[in-house]
Formats: structure tokens, C-alpha cells, sequence
């Protein structure tokens, strides 16, 4: 019997528009899950906002909002994503919820009491990344992430003693009974353990927190730290609070638990969230998959640079399935991808106006030529084995390069078999031709249902009928 198949994108911080990073990890996760149905597991996708940052308060005092007001607007935004890039996700959980709340506190309280503690500390801290961070982070004494100097923070808050947990997590993650994709993420994550593993905060101040977020248990004064409360959302979502039947199915069960999510945010879900699990002795991710960056011209995205791109304008040029394709494809499996609008028009042009959109409508048109009595069997449509192996490894980017290779051989043996010329001299041999031609593009359009879901459709009903239908016009 298959296992339950949960996965799961980051919750975003909203305190600005959705950019096309975003829009890739949503995409990416969204494939997976797709694949996963397709295979006939039940599968359950969740994305949703991560509300309650100190960095969320920050924008809404700038904006001269309300902090509600802010996350309200942004994270509307981010859930219109889910149907301008057809993303077939389940839930959109918002860390404003009560729910959600309730679900945080119960994991607080559940964790072992001699894990969590209270004391005076000083340290400095970067608003933007959420963290403490140590001198030896800093360049320049700057956040390398966001280039600024990090606040001096002096206070009394509770901390985990992280240090409980380094041989266990060392354990689990050398094992693979976490698996973390890439291998070259693993020995990252194992690297820093080795290196000893340090108690961290769990809680600011309310004061600091301008009295946002999730209140600490018992202990008025305090907030939960932002990563805390985030990282429960994945199973705060599933109704932990009430142990529900969505929690049994999908976080309890010997069920399948997949995080996707950037480079930038390792550390907190292969270490700080497992040790979290561990401590309140719930389960634990089965796997996380670690993605590169998207870069602008090779410029890091930033709204201060001014290169943000919201995945709208992507979709009003290329539409919903060349947007998919064109952020899928230019994230590398093993380095950070880029993008251009130059680039991003080639290859919407090359892979799908002029490759896999001609090809269909070449096919179509060449079929009325059939003999009547010419029955086209196509047999039963299957996504290879080598594309099944890649997805499992989520390696996105090489699946859809596997995927093309199809496309480009099909092309090739229409231009060898010339079945124009044989439709006036061997009607038995062209018949074959374009039957095996039906047999290839209907595999193409089954193997491209989780990649480019409403291109299948529209390819299948093609064959079907045997009419040609608007796939992907050539642009400037």
C-alpha cells in the first residue's frame, strides 16, 4: 500500500509583492505533487504566509498601516498565485489564524522541560534574515545576505538547548532517515553540526515584538521567536492542535513528508525544526529538497536594485504554461539560475512556439491525411522511467530537458520520413509514420501533465479529435 504523500512549499514573508523566486518554488513543489497524484498517492500540497515577523511590523509602521492591514493586502497576493500559476495546492495556511496559534502554543508546551530555559543575553541580530548571528558571520561586519549591520540586542528570552539534539540530528541526517536533496546540502548540514551545535532563542520580548505574534505559554512578557511559530505551521495546517484526521493522515502516519525550500533557509529545517519535532516527540520530515536562487541579470532580486519581477508580468507575455516551463527551466538542480527578458523570450520561442508547439500542429494537420480505415493506436501514455527517477530526486530543470529531448526526436523524424511526400507515394508507410507520431506526442502530453498541466490537456483533446488548438505563438 502507497503511503500518504504531504508536501510542502516556505511560508513567505509578507511584507511586499510576490517575485518570481517565489513563484519558482511554488511551481517546482506544485510538479511534484502533481506526479505524485499522477501516480495514484494521496498527495496533500500546502503553501500559505508567514505573518508574524518582526519585519511584516516594520513595513506596516513605514507604510503607516495597521501590521493586519499589511498582511492582509500581501498575503492576498501570494494566494492569488495559486491561480494565475494554476498551482494545485490544498491549503494556504496563514499564520495569523487562530488555529495556528493554538497548534504553535501546543508544541511549545509539549516540548521537554529541560529543553527550553530562560536567560539574559546579548547578541547580534539581523531583522531581515530573522537570526542572531555570530562575528564570523557578518562581512564586514555586515549581513552578507542583506548588507546591513546587524541591531545589538540585549534581553532576557527563553532558548533551546539545541546542543541536546547535535548526535541524534548527526544520526538521522548521515542515515538518510532525513534525506536532504542535494547530497552537497547534506554535507553542509552535517559539517555544521560537527562543528557543535549552539543553544538558540526561542522568544523575544514583547516590547521588541511590538506585541506581534504568538504569545509564549505561561509567560506574558514574551513572544514566540518568528521561526518557532513559522515552522509549526506544517503541521499546525493539519489541525495538530486537535490532532485531527488530516494530521493522522498526513504528519502521524507512516506517511511520506517533504519540505521544499531555498538554501538560504537549510539550517532552520534540517536542524532547528527537527530538534523542535524531537523534543515534543512528533515525527519528523522525511526529506527536504534545497533549491539555488534566481538572479536578474545576474543581480541578486531586490526591491532597492529595482529588478523584483512579479510572476503577472511573466504570465501576461508568455501565459500561465510558458511562465511555468520558462521559471522551471532556468533553475539549475546544483546552482543558482538567472534570468533575462531576452533570454526568457528565446526560450519560450525555441522549446515551445517553434519545438513542441510545431510539432503538435504539424502532426494535426498531416493526420487528415489518414486513410480512413487507418486506426491510430496509441497504446497506453507512461512517463519514463529516466523522468520518474529525476523527479524523485527533484531535479525539475533535467526532467524537462529529458522531456524535450522527446519533443526535438519527434521533430527529427518527421524532417527524415518527409511524410508530405509519402502521403503521394506510399500511403501504408505515411499511415505508420503518423501513427507512431500520435503515439510519441500523446506520451510527451502525458509526461507533461505535472510540468505543464493545461498544455496536456489541450494536447490530448488535439489528438483526440484530431484538431489542431492554440499551443504557444512565436513572440518578440
Amino acid at each position: 500500500m502507497k503511503k500518504p504523500f504531504f508536501i510542502t512549499t516556505a511560508i513567505d514573508y509578507v511584507n511586499a509583492d510576490p517575485h518570481v523566486g517565489h513563484a519558482t518554488e511554488k511551481i517546482i513543489t506544485d510538479v511534484i505533487a502533481r506526479y505524485h497524484r499522477l501516480s495514484g498517492d494521496e498527495t496533500y500540497f500546502l503553501t500559505g504566509s508567514d505573518e508574524n515577523s518582526l519585519k511584516n511590523v516594520q513595513a506596516a509602521e513605514k507604510a503607516g498601516v495597521s501590521t493586519q492591514a499589511l498582511v492582509d493586502q500581501y498575503a492576498g497576493a501570494f494566494q492569488n498565485l495559486a491561480q494565475s500559476l494554476n498551482l494545485s495546492c490544498d491549503q494556504f495556511i496563514r499564520t495569523t489564524e487562530q488555529r495556528h496559534f493554538a497548534g504553535a502554543e501546543k508544541m511549545w508546551k509539549a516540548f521537554r522541560k529541560e529543553d527550553i530555559y530562560k536567560k539574559k543575553y546579548s547578541g547580534l541580530y539581523c531583522v531581515g534574515c530573522e537570526e542572531f548571528k555570530t562575528e564570523k558571520d557578518l562581512v564586514d561586519g555586515k549581513c552578507p545576505d542583506h548588507l546591513k549591520e546587524p541591531e545589538v540586542i540585549e534581553e532576557e528570552n527563553w532558548f533551546f538547548r539545541l546542543s541536546n539534539y547535535q548526535e541524534k540530528l548527526l544520526t538521522l541526517i548521515e542515515n538518510d532517515t532525513l534525506k536532504i536533496y542535494p547530497e552537497y546540502r547534506k554535507n553542509e548540514v552535517v559539517s555544521f553540526i560537527k562543528m557543535g551545535l549552539e543553544d538558540f532563542s526561542i522568544s523575544r520580548s514583547v516590547e521588541r515584538a511590538k506585541n506581534w505574534g504568538v504569545p509564549v505559554p505561561d509567560d506574558a512578557t514574551q513572544i514566540m521567536y518568528v521561526w518557532v511559530d513559522a515552522l509549526s505551521n506544517y503541521i499546525t495546517a493539519l489541525d495538530y492542535e486537535k490532532e485531527g484526521e488530516l494530521y493522522q493522515k498526513y504528519w502521524a502516519s507512516e506517511s511520506e513528508r517533504v519540505h521544499i525550500v531555498g538554501k538560504g533557509i537549510l539550517r532552520f529545517h534540517a536542524i532547528y525544526w527537527p530538534a523542535m519535532l524531537l523534543s515534543a516527540d512528533l515525527p519528523l520530515p522525511t526529506s527536504i529538497y534545497v533549491h539555488e536562487y534566481l538572479t536578474i541579470n545576474g543581480q541578486k532580486i531586490s526591491k532597492s536594485l529595482g529588478n523584483v519581477i512579479h510572476p503577472d508580468e511573466l504570465v501576461e507575455k508568455f501565459g500561465v504554461d510558458g511562465t511555468r516551463y520558462i521559471l522551471m527551466t532556468a533553475l539549475p538542480y546544483n546552482k543558482d539560475g538567472d534570468l533575462s527578458w531576452e533570454k526568457m523570450t528565446e526560450k519560450y520561442n525555441a522549446d515551445l512556439a517553434n519545438g513542441l508547439g510545431n510539432l503538435v500542429s504539424r502532426v494535426i494537420k498531416l493526420s487528415e491525411k489518414l486513410s480512413p480505415e487507418y486506426i491510430v493506436d496509441m497504446g497506453s501514455p507512461m512517463i519514463s522511467q529516466e523522468i520518474q527517477d529525476l523527479l524523485g530526486e527533484y531535479r525539475i530543470a533535467e526532467a524537462l530537458q529529458v522531456l524535450w529531448k522527446e519533443v526535438t526526436l519527434a521533430n527529427r523524424y518527421i524532417d527524415e520520413e518527409k511524410p508530405w511526400e509519402l502521403v503521394k507515394t506510399d500511403q501504408q508507410r505515411f499511415d505508420t509514420v503518423i501513427g507512431k507520431l500520435f503515439s510519441d506526442i500523446q506520451n510527451i502530453a502525458f509526461s507533461l501533465k505535472p510540468f505543464l498541466p493545461e498544455t496536456a490537456d489541450k494536447i490530448q483533446t488535439a489528438l483526440q479529435e484530431r484538431k489542431t488548438v492554440p499551443l504557444f505563438q512565436r513572440i518578440k
